[in-house]
């Protein structure tokens, strides 16, 4: 995530980032023993667009471009992804492409990010109780 998401994290949730754990390897490291998200509502974009039917323009060496689709295999029940109206679809790009401008005027264009597991103090990947 970007550096100003992580930002909105430790400043909502200081005492979780200072004394908790991240969930163990191989999942989200905010979740926590039951699989709830211990920062849902500061949650980076990543997070926010998990699960829904996405589309983009992707380009081609030619110059051309085609919309691409895709879902997350574990939402493929309902109706197929390449029926469904432009308007039921997550459009990446413009979002992305915002915040991106906001990273880049906080770090002076350097585009940095930061991993979820990586604001916990904690090196310890075990007991994510905290």
């Amino acid at each position: 995530m970007f550096e100003v998401e992580a930002l909105r994290i430790r400043r909502a949730h200081p005492q979780l980032l200072r004394s908790g754990r991240p969930h163990p390897a191989g999942a989200c490291a905010f979740l926590d023993l039951d699989g709830s998200c211990r920062v849902y509502a500061e949650r980076p974009y990543v997070c926010r667009t998990q699960g829904l039917p996405l589309r983009w323009q992707a380009e081609e060496p030619d110059g051309t471009s085609h919309e691409q689709r895709d879902i997350c295999e574990l939402n493929l029940a309902g109706p197929a992804i390449p029926s469904l109206p432009k308007e039921q679809c997550w459009t990446l790009g413009p979002i992305e492409d915002r915040l991106g401008r906001i990273q880049e005027a906080w770090d002076g264009g350097e585009g940095r990010r930061v991993a979820l597991r990586s604001l916990f103090e904690s090196e310890t990947d075990s007991d994510p109780r905290g």
